[in-house]
């Protein structure tokens, strides 16, 4: 790590991970163009923990940041605003699709609530078959997703609304973005989707952080950050019962380094 040293990021993912069962967060900023962990530090989530990734890394580089991708967690968007003032800032679509996979689920639950005999018996147990990825179900998941959708108008809806909002990330343009957005929400109305709609209005709070997609100079591989964060969730299960937070630090940070 010392060899490999802390060089100045042009982008960089902000994510934290759980340690000791869940209670307890620490934060690793990772350099998104040189494919690498940088920094695993803070005591919590906090505004303060995240500022000492920027004290650690110093003004001069803190000012070459012209990127940082992270969820809509606001701590972690305040330190940046203010040690790295120039940087775009840009939310993990990752992090927003979970939201919609929760909006879906809920959709799901009450759905659930609200039925009753063999129009229930189709929801149960579902919830993995109507949030994965169509492509990653079996032939037995497709089957089941297509009889379920077939089952129930108000989850088809859902489902077919949840599908759809993948394009956001195509467009090149910020009012082409919008106009997709906008459209999305309005096929909202009447279909008494609250899940959706409160999903739909955390979009529209944040959207200076999606927005931030369309523009040529903030395409990055966010599929390293995904890469990244399963690696460490591997790690730490392998690190289950060790209570030596040291050693799960230099093992993040020195999962991805080239060979020096």
């Amino acid at each position: 790590i010392r060899r490999a040293g802390m060089p100045g990021p042009k982008a960089i993912g902000v994510d934290e991970i759980s340690i000791r069962k869940g209670h307890t967060y620490r934060i690793v900023v990772s350099d998104l163009l040189r494919k690498r962990p940088l920094w695993f530090g803070g005591v919590d989530r906090s505004e303060a923990s995240m500022a000492m990734f920027y004290e650690a890394l110093g003004t001069r580089k803190s000012a070459g940041i012209r990127l940082a991708v992270m969820d809509m967690w606001k701590p972690f968007r305040n330190a940046t605003h203010t040690h790295a003032p120039q940087a775009a800032i840009l939310f993990d679509k990752f992090h927003i699709m979970a939201h919609l996979g929760q909006a879906l689920d809920a959709v799901r639950k009450s759905e659930y609530a609200r039925l009753s005999g063999k129009d229930r018996r189709y929801i149960k147990g579902q919830k993995y078959t109507l949030l994965a990825h169509r492509e990653n179900l079996s032939l037995d998941g497709k089957a089941a997703l297509k009889q379920l959708l077939a089952a129930n108008k108000r989850l088809n809806t859902a489902y077919l609304l949840k599908e759809s909002f993948g394009q956001l990330w195509d467009y090149r343009r910020e009012a082409w973005a919008r106009r997709f957005f906008e459209q999305w929400r309005q096929s909202l109305r009447w279909q008494r989707l609250k899940p959706f709609e409160k999903f739909a209005a955390m979009i529209e709070r944040h959207w200076d952080g999606i927005a931030a997609y369309c523009r040529p100079e903030n395409k990055v591989s966010l599929g390293f950050v995904e890469g990244l964060n399963n690696k460490i969730r591997v790690i730490q299960r392998r690190a289950y019962g060790l209570r030596d937070e040291d050693y799960l630090r230099l093992k993040v940070l020195t999962c991805m380094l080239p060979e020096l």
